[in-house]
Parts: structure tokens; C-alpha cells; sequence
């Protein structure tokens, strides 16, 4: 039974595992909520949404969609696998910043005894949720497979370092499209990549380790299930 849910075998375990990648996701969103109501500059994937957001007048949440599909024809270039994850990822992380922002929970920070601690916190729910979601092995989210994917190609290079080469690029061309960058900016780029190291650790969870189920696979899983069993004869 465990190994059905891991491994996606059966309609019940994709429907499990999706929600619980969708509920991880929106949690996520969160975190990325927080990161930026830190107000000492948003984190490096932030700085490029909000910046796009800025310089299109669009939501933080459609410009995060933008983004995240752009990453997803460069996962597919690179031949990663495009789960169901990818996609709820795609969607769920940048509409639940919209949501947070609507809802408002958290004012700006204006100190930076209050923004550093606000800051640590969502990047702990980030890393923590990028784990949930992945352990669901029905893919990663756009920027998460793309990290994986350089991660295995790049192999004597840290998971932890391949991220920080990412969310630097992330922040030089947000930062030219006007997004906000501070020293929360170098915190994430600098401090994102070990605490996720580190949260990965804690729970014995190796990114590079999960067979994650394509799209068509979950796809054929869910068909063969629908699919009317033959009469046995007499």
C-alpha cells in the first residue's frame, strides 16, 4: 500500500499525492508571501516576478505563471519529467501570493528586527513545502525541475550551489525590470539553497533520488482505471 502511494500506481494514490502537492503548494505560496512582506528586498525569483509585475502592471501571480512556463519549455529542452505537480506549481504557488496579499495577514515590515525573522520564516515554509510537494513524486514544480535537472548534470556541484547560481540570475534580470532588491535579496540568494540543504537533511529526503511519474504515466494510470473490465465467459 505504501509503495502504490509512492510510486502513483493507482487513481487513489495520484488523487492523495496531488492534493497533497496542491495543499503544500499553497503553503508554499505563503512563504513566498512572507519572504516578501519582509520588505528588505524580495527573494531572487520574487525580485524577477515583481519586477515583471512592475514593469507589465499585472499581478504578482500571472506574471509567476509567466515565468513558470518559460522554465517549463526549458524543462522539456532538457528532457526532465513534466508531471502533474509542474503544473499545479505553475499555478497554485503565484495565486496564493495574490491570495495573501488580498487577505493581508502580515503588514510590511519596517524595521530590521522584525524583517529578518519574518524573512528566515518563509524561507523554512519554502524549503519544508518544496519537500511535501516532491515527495508526492508526481513532478517538480518548473523551477524545482530545472534545478534537479542542473543539479544531475552538474554532479560534483552541490544542489545547494546550483541554486544560488539560479537565483542570482533570477535577481540581475528582475532587478533591471525594477524589482525590489536589499539585503533580503543576498540572504535568499546566498541563504536559500543551504536551508533547503539542511531541511532536506532533517527528513533524509534526496531531491535527486525521486522517480518521479510523467505526466503521460499518471495519465495511463488514470485510463486503465476507468476502463471497463471484459465479461467473464459463462
Amino acid at each position: 500500500m505504501t509503495e502504490n502511494l509512492r510510486e502513483n500506481r493507482t487513481p487513489r494514490a495520484i488523487l492523495l499525492n496531488t492534493l497533497l502537492a496542491a495543499a503544500s503548494l499553497f503553503v508554499n505560496g505563503f512563504g513566498a508571501y512572507l519572504t516578501i512582506q519582509a520588505n528588505i528586498g524580495a527573494a531572487p525569483w520574487d525580485v524577477l516576478n515583481l519586477g515583471i509585475s512592475k514593469s507589465l502592471g499585472i499581478l504578482y501571480g500571472n506574471a509567476s505563471i509567466a515565468v513558470s512556463l518559460t522554465i517549463l519549455t526549458i524543462d522539456i529542452l532538457l528532457r526532465e519529467p513534466i508531471g502533474i505537480a509542474m503544473f499545479l506549481d505553475a499555478v497554485v504557488v503565484g495565486k496564493a501570493v495574490d491570495f495573501f496579499n488580498w487577505l493581508h495577514p502580515v503588514p510590511p515590515c519596517r524595521s530590521l528586527a522584525a524583517s529578518i525573522p519574518v524573512m528566515l520564516t518563509g524561507l523554512v515554509i519554502i524549503s519544508y513545502t518544496q519537500y511535501a510537494y516532491m515527495a508526492a513524486s508526481l513532478g517538480c514544480g518548473p523551477r524545482d525541475t530545472l534545478l534537479v535537472g542542473l543539479a544531475k548534470r552538474a554532479k560534483r556541484l552541490p544542489i545547494g550551489a546550483v541554486s544560488i547560481a539560479l537565483l542570482s540570475a533570477a535577481t540581475l534580470v528582475g532587478w533591471l525590470l525594477g524589482g525590489p532588491v536589499g539585503i533580503g535579496t543576498l540572504l535568499c540568494a546566498f541563504g536559500a539553497g543551504p536551508i533547503m540543504q539542511l531541511a532536506f537533511r532533517t527528513v533524509r529526503f534526496d531531491a535527486t533520488g525521486i522517480r518521479h511519474q510523467r505526466l503521460r504515466d499518471s495519465a495511463s494510470v488514470l485510463v486503465s482505471a476507468a476502463e471497463p473490465r471484459g465479461n467473464n465467459p459463462g
